[in-house]
């Protein structure tokens, strides 16, 4: 192939070496396609952020370059940073019906739907942008509208899978287009980027059928009211607890705003069949036979505010859990949430609720919406790339993806286990990864964006474990010396009621720190707080071995 000067450019700007907030790019000359804006939930490290997304500073660079967003589905890490990146930048989103219904939600809220074009798409949909060609398969997911896309580039096809899993008898009749991807394969695929989160688990996802199987026994055995709580977004699951709920002849109430407004869409497209008269609010179920009743919630991942987590405290305004009700985790819990949900559980059980929870394997109530190795292997075998970069997963995933390439056939040499930022060029035919963009997180806290960095984090940690002194002086403006004795503020630190030798010790040493120095200091603010925070610093470690914040503050007279 002879050059033109262009290369195709494939890069992340979030979803590699971590689970969330999934941002792809694909770039030839001066064409950009973004797939996919997703948000993560900060760990307890992240002391007051709300959202962390992808940090957007080359697509802001670049903005004029920008043709499109497609969104492979709706689930928040991929559409959670949506309204934050139009905020910085518009440009046209092309979606599925429901995975657009989502997206309006969360536009809505931003105030952002009236100035955004969406797009619907299907799977048979074509697009062009620039030199760039755009084709989509439809695969299977714990969510409905689920796309795999195709860029056709003047180097190539690269086949982007999003999540997927090969179900072959799916709840929701949305197959997997095998076909379409053996086609695609038998037409070359240049480089293909597939999702890894389950690339460590054997064998192949189980069948969304065998969740209905068991909810509709455990309906049957239930014999008072009955709560379970699962993904929103699952809107299979949400199917097959109606129709448990229709054979139980028990009403159905929806408890969590996500829960409400995700059902509310898919009834509304056409997605969840739910018959009519069948939901309830709150306050009517609690006026019917507990036998008669079947809360569908949110929070199967031991979110604090969430529904489950409100109910197992006794918090919820409009429903209780009473002894011998039942309690469904139609969900297992994403790594790093295992120790919220066993405090919900137990909650549960202090209650005296009969509760099934566990992993989805021990209980039947839930299978993945991610392939395991032979459905990562089938997507690689009907594709059949030259070159293959793992995405979506730790990087032990991406590890154990690449072996399984390597197994099925993918030349050793020829997948590229990436960072967020690192760059594959690929020019005639040939990929190479030698260069980086600025990549990382940015911090959503309350209406800022971005303003949250590593310094204002490490002093929120430092308040939350060591607390603080504040140091209050009052000093003369004319003679620059203290006109009283120091007052010290304790919060978080040591209950003043019961240190006030230590306070006053304190209040010894800010007064002697002053006093002692020299007279063309005095008259500089910024020194004289330095030296009370070095020395008092360095006294409280002496005594306490701990480490407050010291805040002095000065005032003129």
């Amino acid at each position: 192939m002879e050059s033109n000067g262009k290369q195709l450019s494939i890069f992340s700007l979030g979803g590699i070496n971590e689970i969330g907030k999934n941002m792809y790019v694909i770039q030839y000359g001066d064409d950009i396609i973004v797939i996919d804006a997703g948000g993560k939930f900060p760990d307890e490290s992240l002391l007051g952020i709300d959202l962390i997304i992808p940090d957007i500073s080359y697509l802001e660079e670049n903005k004029d370059k920008i043709r499109a967003l497609i969104v492979t589905h709706g689930h928040e890490d991929h559409i959670g940073g949506v309204p934050y990146l139009l905020k910085k930048m518009n440009m046209p989103i092309y979606a599925t019906r429901f995975t657009l219904g989502l997206i309006e939600l969360k536009l809505t809220e931003h105030r952002l739907i009236g100035d955004s074009e969406l797009v619907s798409i299907d799977s048979e949909s074509n697009l062009t942008f620039g030199e760039i060609g755009v084709s989509f398969f439809k695969v299977n997911h714990s969510i409905p509208d689920c796309l795999g896309i195709v860029f056709q580039t003047p180097e190539g096809n690269v086949v982007h899978t999003g999540d997927f899993k090969f179900d072959l008898t799916p709840v929701n009749q949305e197959h997997s287009d095998i076909h379409k991807m053996a086609e695609i394969g038998r037409n070359g695929v240049l480089a293909l980027l597939s999702e890894s989160t389950n690339a460590e688990r054997t064998g192949s996802t189980p069948t969304e059928q065998i969740v209905g199987e068991n909810i509709e026994e455990a309906f049957m055995k239930a014999p008072r009211k009955i709560i379970i709580s699962t993904f929103a977004s699952n809107v299979s699951r949400v199917q097959q607890v109606v129709e448990a709920a229709i054979k139980t002849n028990r009403k159905l109430v929806l408890l969590g705003r996500s829960m409400v407004n995700v059902v509310d869409v898919a009834i509304e497209r056409g997605y969840l069949n739910v018959p009519e008269g069948m939901l309830a609010d709150p306050k009517e179920a609690m006026n019917l036979p507990p036998e008669k009743v079947c809360i569908l919630c949110t929070g199967s991942q031991g979110e604090p505010m969430a529904a489950l987590s409100r109910l197992s405290t006794g918090n919820y305004r409009d429903a209780e859990i009473h002894p011998e009700d039942t309690v469904i985790l139609a969900a297992s819990p994403i790594p790093g949430n295992e120790r919220d949900v066993s405090k919900i559980i137990d909650n549960l059980f202090q209650l005296g609720a009969r509760v099934i929870y566990g992993s989805g394997s021990s209980t039947g109530m839930h299978v993945s919406g991610h392939g395991y190795q032979e459905d990562l292997k089938l997507m690689l075998t009907l594709m059949r790339p030259k070159y293959f970069i793992p995405i979506h997963g730790e990087y032990r995933m991406l590890h154990h993806h690449r072996l399984l390439a390597e197994s099925v056939g993918v030349e050793k040499g020829n997948t590229f286990i990436i960072k967020n930022g690192d760059v594959v060029d690929i020019e005639n035919g040939a990929a190479r990864q030698t260069r980086r963009i600025p990549a990382g997180d940015t911090y959503v806290d309350g209406v800022g964006v971005g303003d949250i960095g590593s310094i204002v984090l490490r002093d929120r940690k430092q308040l939350s474990e060591d607390g603080m002194i504040v140091i209050v002086l009052t000093m003369s403006k004319s003679e620059r010396k203290m006109i009283s004795r120091p007052d010290t503020i304790s919060r978080g630190f040591v209950y003043a009621r019961e240190s006030e030798d230590l306070l006053r010790e304190i209040n010894r040493i800010v007064e002697k720190t002053v006093n002692d120095l020299p007279e063309q200091d005095k008259s500089q603010w910024n020194v004289i707080k330095q030296s009370i925070k070095k020395s008092l610093g360095q006294y409280l470690f002496t005594q306490t071995k701990r480490k407050p914040m010291i805040l002095p503050i000065i005032i003129e007279i």
